[in-house]
């Protein structure tokens, strides 16, 4: 029997097992669609093993979930201490206050150029920009037509590190935003 017949063969417990072990070593979530291609089984028989190994999870230190069209191992919120203790211990990781606003001003504005970021934000971005390119959060997405610019988007990785599906699914503004007479009188007091 050849190496190709044996993963036709498969039993349920072996679909299964084969899922886990793509998932291990994958880097970013992975569809039911190229799992299925990979092991050479339907999507449903793939989604019904997903929907299995779901909930054969559920009291571990890691979880499988689907985030951002694709599935993907995650560490469990209830052992966040220990995960952030062991990612942190002898780096700085986290995103200083100027990065994680500039990624909000993309976030809920893209594409945008860096130009209007700056301008948002009232200070100049440039070095942040290169940060959050270089950290995969933020990626060029064209070129503005007037201005020649270019302009900028968040990327999926940038979904999955937010646990996010879809940009949709970010939080809304209006609810942190003043009112139009709060936001009058702020303006009346700084032009006095």
């Amino acid at each position: 029997m050849t190496k190709r017949q044996k993963v036709v063969r498969m039993s349920n417990v072996e679909v299964e097992r084969s899922i886990e072990a793509i998932l291990m070593v994958v880097d970013e979530p992975v569809s039911e669609i190229i799992l299925a291609q990979v092991l050479e089984k339907s999507v449903d028989e793939v989604d019904a093993a997903l929907a299995h190994l779901v909930t054969t999870y559920d009291d571990r230190g890691f979880s499988l979930r689907k985030i951002n069209g694709g599935w993907r191992f995650y560490s469990n919120p209830d052992y966040h201490l220990a995960v952030e203790k062991f990612v942190l211990d002898g780096q700085q990781s986290r995103l200083t206050q100027a990065a994680l606003e500039t990624l909000s001003v993309i976030a809920y504005r893209q594409p945008v150029s860096r130009a209007r970021v700056s301008a948002i934000r009232g200070v100049n971005v440039e070095a942040v920009m290169k940060t959050l390119v270089t950290r995969g959060l933020v990626e060029e997405s064209g070129i503005e037509h007037e201005s020649g610019a270019i302009l900028y988007k968040t990327t999926s990785y940038f979904l999955e590190r937010l646990g996010l599906n879809s940009l949709e699914d970010l939080p809304a503004l209006a609810p942190y935003l003043p009112n139009l007479d709060g936001l009058d009188e702020i303006l009346d007091s700084l032009t006095d």
